[in-house]
């Protein structure tokens, strides 16, 4: 399964990689409440960055930020190597950065081809400019077919589909609407066995048709089987950043779980 679509670039003028999103020494504050600090993290393409932390970690307030919803207060975000900084998701949506949240924001009772075109309708040439719902049926058809995704209805309400089946529509729509870098908030959270092995199955396609990747989770198990590189958050504090070959799903998920706390925990209860 491969996804047809153009493979975004990441070579610089010296031939190097340069990240499609990088960010150096980032943090938030909300008054006197620091939300991050000193965060880094890099975004290459055709690799899958997880970011991992329980809830209050900073993950949100992490996505917002390269999601142009909020501005950093101290550090750099780059994009392609440029400092950037956004001042709506509209200028992120612009550099090719999409964010697929957990909600998905869809229209439940519409069908799947309204929602895949959602603000972003096609209508006819002529007048009175009407939808062309033919038109986006076909293009609906076609790319969810380039994903993989095997719907022969899309006149079918969206609500009526998996929770896999959402995700993989609402990535479907990111790439067809220029993403270069997906941003997919908890998308395996609330998902059976079989629903998350399917998103996982996507992300991976994403990956391998050279998109940079954001994965969000609190599953350390999801995390491992598709991430490049882990980055994982404590309190809005980065307190893991290593590549995949120099983890294992044991120590990640030992990092994830408290690490040093936890096993002194352990060790004071006598186990």
């Amino acid at each position: 399964m491969t996804i047809s679509v153009e493979k975004p670039s990441n070579e610089s003028q010296s031939g190097g990689k340069v990240p499609l999103v990088e960010l150096k020494n980032v943090g938030k504050s909300y008054g006197n409440i620091t939300a991050l600090k000193d965060i880094c993290l890099r975004v290459h393409a055709g690799e899958v960055t997880g970011i991992l932390g329980d809830n209050g970690a900073g993950k949100s307030t992490l996505i917002k930020i390269i999601a142009g919803l909020h501005q950093q207060s101290e550090g750099e975000l780059l994009v392609d190597g440029e400092p950037t900084r956004f001042a709506s998701p509209a200028e992120a949506l612009g550099k090719g950065i999409a964010t697929v949240y957990q909600n998905l924001a869809v229209v439940p009772l519409m069908p799947v081809w309204r929602n895949f075109f959602l603000g972003q309708e096609i209508r006819k040439t002529g007048f009175p400019w009407s939808l062309d719902a033919n038109a986006m049926r076909a293009t609906t058809l076609s790319e969810l077919s380039k994903m993989g995704i095997d719907l022969p209805d899309v006149d079918v309400p969206i609500g009526s589909l998996s929770g896999g089946q959402r995700q993989c529509v609402a990535i479907a729509r990111a790439v067809f609407f220029g993403a270069r870098v997906l941003i997919l908030d908890e998308p395996t959270a609330a998902l059976g066995v079989k629903q998350s092995g399917v998103v996982l199955k996507y992300i991976t396609a994403a990956k391998e048709a050279g998109f940079g990747v954001v994965f969000i989770t609190h599953n350390p198990h999801h995390a491992h089987m598709v991430g490049d590189h882990f980055v994982l958050l404590n309190r809005g504090r980065q307190k893991l950043d290593c590549p995949y070959d120099d983890i294992t799903l044991e120590h990640l998920t030992q990092e994830m779980a408290g690490g040093d706390e936890l096993e002194a925990l352990t060790h004071e209860l006598g186990r």
